[in-house]
């Protein structure tokens, strides 16, 4: 809020995004706690998502840019809260050695509105989406119950069918708008783990350099889901590196398996 200067009671819509089981059973939910707490505006469009993993950051943007083309003097929020400790589980299985140690928990927001289009400092401007479900390997990530816990599984193979299929809604995405991968000027790709950073950078044929905030935030704070991108999103805009007509290519991956996209401009 500091950075585009207003108070909270503008605000007119509100997605808020989180995981981990204390979240997941919340009534009421939190948004309508938040709005309480905040006095926020008793008129506010609200949407609660759970249960969609990493990629629901963009999921969660996706409605809030909806909301205000549709109502350009709006002013939206996404927030996204991750408490991926309260999945840990303590037992000899190499699946729960990799989740423990690679998740972490975060939490970040998303001011979205069309009174700054013309204020790259503040970020892109959101030309559009798109998503890629990979249906038959729906178990790679998944929650279980068992032993009276809940219990996060994690397919070895992820990074494959990642790899494999990104390149399918990224070019998708790229080519309604008249754009190639080589236009791209600033990549943002969900901090999922050393080994999938990997494949997606060989599928796209993007640097090191491309995914150094990703890369950043996964060795600092873990993978923290669905506010991933959005800390690394903060990061390059604090480097002040993005130029006026820079193209930005924001990606997501989650359970489904699923790969969610977001092409920007600034």
């Amino acid at each position: 809020f500091d950075r585009p200067r207003f108070a909270y009671p503008p605000i007119a819509s509100f997605i808020f995004r989180g995981d981990g089981s204390p979240l997941m059973n919340v009534c009421p939910s939190l948004t309508a706690h938040y709005i309480k707490g905040l006095e926020l505006r008793p008129d506010i469009h609200r949407i609660d998502i759970v249960g969609m993993g990493c990629n629901a950051g963009l999921n969660g943007m996706q409605p809030v840019v909806n909301f205000c083309t549709l109502h350009p003097e709006a002013v939206g929020l996404l927030l996204c809260v991750e408490v991926c400790s309260a999945m840990y589980v303590i037992d000899d299985t190499l699946n729960t050695a990799v989740v423990n140690s690679l998740f972490g928990d975060g939490a970040a927001a998303a001011v979205i509105s069309a009174k700054y289009a013309n204020s790259p400092s503040l970020g892109p401007k959101i030309l559009g989406f798109t998503s890629h479900i990979i249906p038959e390997v729906i178990e790679a990530m998944r929650i279980d119950f068992q032993d009276n816990k809940y219990a996060f599984q994690l397919d070895s193979k992820i990074p494959y069918y990642l790899g494999l299929h990104v390149r399918t809604p990224v070019d998708s995405l790229l080519a309604r708008f008249g754009k190639k991968r080589r236009d791209i000027d600033h990549w943002i790709v969900h901090s999922g783990g050393r080994k999938v950073i990997d494949a997606l950078k060989y599928s796209l044929n993007i640097t090191k350099n491309d995914v150094r905030h990703t890369s950043s935030i996964l060795e600092n704070f873990g993978n923290v889901s669905s506010a991933s991108f959005l800390f690394a999103h903060e990061r390059l805009l604090e480097e002040g590196v993005t130029l006026p007509g820079d193209s930005i290519m924001m990606i997501t991956m989650g359970p489904g398996p699923t790969i969610e996209c977001c092409l920007g401009e600034f």
